[in-house]
């Protein structure tokens, strides 16, 4: 059976000049993977397009694995700020106007570089990142539990634990497939019908 690349950092860049050289990488492997893909993203071509010579990069990086792994990273805690923002933001409001929002910034924050998106949902398994996007996802209906739980008074007699999962789940895979699939829907127009229709089937489930 083959070893996995090792998927953790060397060292950790604490110094300026160190945390530029690794904001370099991060950001060369992630134009790499969008336009070459994963096959053509070798550390010899993550360090050209970095500038930085491939000696630099293995102080930091063991693997090209683990620079993608630290893309993923980065990705996944941008999408996970705004979604952490919206939950705070929706606290006090009722079921219908805290839905609306959620689906809003699901589709939001699947907009955040669709592109790089597609690509590490296609290779996380290849980096072994499955582990860090489980995380994400019990924090996300950790969030989502938390707020339906204080809004048990506006829902019919429904399990906790399968009504956070079924929205979770409902809202991520519309804001998935129509941003990465049917691009042609995100005008103005079809992305507010979208936000309605989403919200209406979301709503009507928990009452």
């Amino acid at each position: 059976m083959a070893r996995k690349p090792p998927t953790k950092p060397r060292k950790n860049a604490s110094q300026q000049r160190s945390r530029a050289t690794v904001d370099a990488l991060i950001e060369a492997t992630a134009r790499i993977l969008v336009k070459e893909g994963f096959e053509k993203a070798s550390t010899n071509r993550i360090a050209e397009v970095a500038g930085v010579s491939v000696g630099s990069l293995y102080q930091y990086f063991p693997s090209k694995e683990a620079i993608v792994a630290a893309v993923i990273g980065r990705h996944n805690e941008e999408v996970m700020g705004l979604v952490r923002t919206a939950l705070a933001e929706v606290a006090g409001l009722p079921i219908d106007k805290a839905v609306r929002k959620l689906v809003a910034v699901a589709i939001e924050a699947h907009r955040i570089n669709p592109k790089l998106h597609r690509v590490l949902a296609e290779q996380i398994p290849r980096t072994g990142q499955l582990a860090e996007v489980e995380a994400f996802n019990r924090e996300v209906h950790t969030l989502v539990r938390t707020y339906l739980e204080s809004r048990r008074n506006e829902m019919r007699k429904v399990d906790i634990d399968l009504a956070a999962f079924i929205c979770v789940s409902a809202i991520e895979s519309v804001a998935h497939n129509t941003v990465l699939n049917h691009a042609e829907m995100l005008t103005e127009k079809m992305v507010k019908v979208l936000v309605d229709e989403t919200t209406r089937m979301v709503v009507g489930y928990l009452r």
